[in-house]
């Protein structure tokens, strides 16, 4: 077994390490998620109604505050002496570049408990960061404010220097979006494991165009977008977005053949190698004269960390398309995807409605559910989720969530009551 500092010069090593963190396989139980939100400075004493939206006056919270307000759960990117203490029901928090705050939930075994979980996380994170007048705000891309990194952590450097090369979709994409997150067990084996993973990859088009709330984001008004954040994604480097619903050996040897964003080095620092340079140059021995030694298993894990699959395999498969939400509504998406994987029939009815869309991802992200055929897809497939649902509170809003898809209207454009 290969161990964390053991170095990997052959190319079937590393592909047996990459299989073996990416596809761990056992019975499919468990749900977790993660879900992300922007932040702004409010004054406390102000009695005024405050919109719910983020305006160009908002401004960003000092990462002081957030690490004073977030005490013993602050991440060790804004306080390296926290130890980082899980929420009360699980969840872990951590700060984006941009200032944004994420929740990852602990894995539960069905839907309504993750949503427990996490609503009661969010609870408790809204009311540690009011301590510090920081106020949480939901959706998927900031459109007023211009993007402003504050993590200056070494990675998220480089990332930013690497993402420049292509224009500004990088900075926008790290401070301005905000996703909903989805993670489910691979599978039993790896037939089926590949089939589930077929599945969410089949489905994403049309559940972008579900949940696409992001028309706006600073900067980008040369076109619009149903979902500005997946444009971000698409722009900033489609090298890094694999084709979908690859064999697990396919996977690897893309993994393996896509050009490293940064290198570790001995002091701590990242080094981002001439575009172009790859794994598989640098288990070459290419790269000796410059870093000194040749991969190691920790190094293939942490470029795993710099690849974006719509759907990527850590483990367990990770679902990374979906916009964040408007505030209350984020447990649809989640539901949703949840019914969705719950049973062989219904992967095959979904597969059967959204195998015409299965490509579509650019269209989806573009268009929503201005397109005829997504549309369609993403009504049927949220029936076809709410006819797959147990619980009678989660078969009406995922029932009413299709409604709205019929009716082409984004999440949170129609009034509550």
């Amino acid at each position: 077994m290969t161990t964390s500092t053991d170095e990997i010069s052959s190319r079937p090593a590393a592909a047996a390490h990459l299989t073996r963190v990416c596809f761990k396989l056992g019975p499919p139980r468990l749900i977790g998620a993660e879900l992300e939100w922007f932040t702004r400075r409010v004054d406390l004493t102000d009695p005024s109604p405050r919109t719910r939206a983020l305006t160009d006056d908002s401004p960003r919270p000092e990462l002081t505050d957030l690490a004073v307000a977030l005490g013993p759960h602050a991440p060790q990117s804004i306080d390296p002496g926290s130890p980082a203490t899980p929420l009360r029901s699980g969840s872990v928090v951590s700060v984006e570049p941009g200032g944004q705050v994420e929740l990852s939930s602990s894995p539960e075994t069905d839907v309504a408990s993750l949503r427990t979980a996490l609503a009661s996380d969010e609870q408790q994170l809204r009311a540690l960061l009011a301590t510090r007048g920081v106020e949480m705000v939901g959706g998927a891309a900031d459109g007023v404010r211009p993007p402003h990194r504050l993590l200056t952590t070494e990675r998220y450097r480089a990332m930013e220097e690497s993402f420049a090369r292509r224009g500004q979709f990088g900075r926008l994409m790290m401070c301005n979006t905000a996703a909903v997150q989805v993670a489910f067990d691979a599978g039993s084996d790896v037939e089926k494991a590949v089939a589930r993973w077929t599945l969410l990859h089949t489905i994403g088009p049309a559940l972008i165009a579900a949940f696409a709330n992001s028309p706006d984001l600073h900067g980008a008004t040369d076109q619009r977008w149903a979902s500005q954040r997946m444009r971000a994604w698409l722009e900033i480097d489609r090298t890094r977005i694999p084709p979908p619903a690859q064999t697990v050996d396919d996977y690897t040897a893309w993994v393996l053949d896509i050009p490293l964003l940064c290198i570790r080095c001995a002091d701590g620092t990242l080094w981002s190698p001439p575009a172009g340079t790859t794994l598989g140059d640098w288990m070459d021995g290419r790269l000796d004269e410059r870093v000194g030694r040749r991969p190691t298993a920790d190094d293939l894990d942490y470029h795993v960390s710099t690849v974006f699959p719509m759907v990527r395999p850590k483990g367990y498969l990770e679902v990374r398309y979906l916009d964040g939400q408007p505030d209350g509504l984020w447990g649809v998406p989640i539901a949703a995807l949840a019914a969705l994987m719950s049973g062989d029939s219904v992967a095959e009815a979904a597969t059967e409605i959204a195998a015409p869309t299965a490509d579509a991802w650019t269209r989806a992200a573009r268009c929503g559910l201005d397109d005829t055929e997504l549309r369609t897809a993403a009504h049927r497939l949220l029936t076809l989720a709410a006819d797959a649902t147990d619980t009678a509170d989660e078969r009406e809003t995922l029932g009413t969530a299709a409604a709205r898809c019929a009716r082409g209207v984004m999440p949170g454009e129609e009034p509550t009551s």
